[in-house]
C-alpha cells in the first residue's frame, strides 16, 4: 500500500506540473509525443543512471576515506548535481540535435528541460517518499516526505534543468558565434551550481533554520524564473504580432483570427469551435499560425536553414485549408 502511495504521489503531481508547463507554452506548443519521450527519459535514463552513478561515487569515496560524512557530502554536493544535470540535459541535447526544427525559442528549451526534469523528479520522489519516508518513519514519515518533496520543493528539478534548456536554446537561435560556443556550457554550469547550492545549503547551515533559509533561496530563484518565462511568452507574442500581419494583409487570415492568435488565452475561439464542432481544426489552425510565425522569424534570422522556406509554404497551405473552419 505504501509503495502504491509513493508511486501515486511521485508521478501524479509531476503530471500536473508538466501539464501546467505545457499550458504556459501558449503560442507554439511542442509535440506531445516528444514531450512524453523527454519525461520517460527523465524517469528511466536520468533517474536510473543517476541512482547507479551516485551510489557508485558514494561507495568509492567511503572505501577510500572510511568516513560516511565524506561520502554523503561528495555524493550530495558534488557528484549528484554534475551527474543528474548531465543525464537530464542529455534529453534536451537529443531534441536539440535530432529535432532541431522543433527547437524554435528559449521557451522551448525551458519546456523540454522542465518536462525531462519532472520525469526525473517523479521517480526520485517515489524513492524518497517510500524509503526515507515510510520505511524510516512509518506513515507519519510518509506524509512528511510527500509534503516536502511535492509541495515545498516540487519545482526544484525543473528549475535546475531549465538552465540547460536555456543554454541550448540560446545556442540554437543566436547568430553570434561566441554566444553559441559559451551558451551550452554556461547553461549546464548554471544548472549544476543551482543544484549544488540547493543540496549543500541546509546541510552546511544545519537544523530547521537552514532548511527554511534554503527554501527561501529556492523560491527567490523560482520567482525570477517565472518572471523570465512570462517575459519570454510576451516575446513570443510579439513574434506572432510581427509575422502574422503579412498574412492578414494578404487576406489569408482575418483580422479577428489575427487578434485571437496573438491573445494569451484564445478562449473565445475555442468555445465557439466547441459549439460548431470544429474544435480540433480550430486548435490546429492556431497552432499552425504559431509555427508559421516562428519559422518566418527563423528565416529572417538564419536564412533558409533546414528548408525554412519550404516549411513556411507547407504551413501556409495548411493554414489556408483550416482557415474557413476557424473563422473569428
Amino acid at each position: 500500500m505504501a509503495l502504491l502511495g509513493a508511486l501515486f504521489f511521485g508521478f501524479v503531481p509531476m503530471f500536473v506540473f508538466a501539464a501546467f508547463v505545457y499550458w504556459l507554452d501558449r503560442y507554439e506548443k511542442e509535440p506531445k509525443l516528444l514531450l512524453g519521450a523527454a519525461f520517460v527519459w527523465g524517469v528511466v535514463i536520468a533517474g536510473g543512471g543517476a541512482y547507479v552513478l551516485n551510489t557508485a561515487v558514494g561507495i568509492g569515496v567511503y572505501s577510500l576515506t572510511g568516513a560516511a560524512s565524506a561520502a554523503d557530502f561528495s555524493t550530495t554536493s558534488i557528484a549528484a548535481p554534475i551527474i543528474e544535470e548531465a543525464l537530464k540535459g542529455l534529453a534536451v541535447l537529443v531534441v536539440f540535435l535530432m529535432f532541431r526544427k522543433e527547437f524554435d525559442s528559449v521557451l522551448d528549451g525551458i519546456v523540454y528541460g522542465a518536462i525531462t526534469a519532472m520525469g526525473f523528479a517523479a521517480i526520485e520522489n517515489v524513492l524518497y517518499i517510500y524509503r526515507n519516508g515510510f520505511q524510516d518513519g512509518g506513515w507519519e514519515g510518509f506524509w512528511v516526505l510527500v509534503f516536502i518533496r511535492v509541495v515545498l520543493v516540487g519545482w526544484m528539478h525543473p528549475f535546475f534543468t531549465a538552465f540547460t534548456g536555456i543554454g541550448l536554446a540560446i545556442a540554437r537561435i543566436s547568430r553570434n558565434m561566441f554566444v553559441k560556443v559559451i551558451a551550452v556550457p554556461a547553461g549546464y554550469t548554471a544548472a549544476v551550481m543551482t543544484h549544488a547550492f540547493h543540496n549543500t545549503f541546509s546541510s552546511v547551515i544545519g537544523g530547521g533554520g537552514g532548511f527554511i533559509l534554503g527554501l527561501i533561496a529556492d523560491y527567490i530563484g523560482y520567482f525570477f524564473m517565472l518572471g523570465f518565462i512570462l517575459w519570454m511568452i510576451v516575446h513570443e507574442r510579439n513574434i506572432l504580432k510581427r509575422h502574422l500581419v503579412e498574412e492578414v494583409n494578404s487576406g489569408a487570415i482575418s483580422a479577428g483570427q489575427y487578434n485571437t492568435a496573438i491573445s494569451f488565452f484564445q478562449t473565445g475561439a475555442h468555445l465557439s469551435a466547441l459549439t460548431s464542432g470544429n474544435f480540433r481544426s480550430t486548435k490546429r489552425f492556431y497552432q499552425v499560425l504559431g509555427e508559421l510565425a516562428h519559422k518566418k522569424e527563423q528565416l529572417q534570422k538564419h536564412g533558409d536553414e533546414s528548408g525554412n522556406m519550404q516549411i513556411i509554404e507547407k504551413l501556409r497551405a495548411e493554414m489556408a485549408q483550416l482557415a474557413p473552419a476557424a473563422r473569428a
